[in-house]
């Protein structure tokens, strides 16, 4: 034990906030981009933890998503076209990501109403509809 209670305790090993936290994202480099980025004159312990989560988060989220879309397309890696169509399928991370270009992600596939050929026969079509649903 280090004498007069000062400096740390001999033989203890150091625990990182990250793991103090249970995240994956590291608390410490978070913490030193906030203070090097003079976004305030003083950064709290609490917020680059915060700020940590929320990362890990929205990064679990879009990988998630991302994944389910390259499983859909038969794949087992993900690549930006997965990450695309997962963002721009989800409301929120849409919005989130509304001004963000993903770059080699393509786009939605989408034809506009309009340009779709018109179908013939359209009263005697619906009428098929109704007798089936029926």
């Amino acid at each position: 034990m280090a004498a007069g209670g000062r400096g740390k305790a001999a033989g203890k090993k150091a625990v990182s906030r990250s793991s103090k936290a249970g995240l994956q994202f590291p608390v410490g480099r978070i913490a030193r981009f906030l203070k090097s980025g003079k976004y305030a004159e003083r950064v709290g312990a609490g917020a680059p933890v915060y700020l940590a989560a929320v990362l890990e988060y929205l990064a679990a989220e879009v990988l998630e998503l991302a994944g389910n879309a390259a499983r859909d397309n038969k794949k087992n890696r993900i690549v930006p076209r997965h990450i695309q169509l997962a963002v721009r399928n989800d409301e929120e991370l849409s919005k989130l990501l509304g001004q963000v270009t993903i770059a080699n992600g393509g786009v939605l596939p989408n034809i506009h109403s309009v340009l779709l050929p018109k179908k013939t026969g359209t009263a005697s079509g619906s009428k098929k509809g109704e007798s089936a649903e029926d």
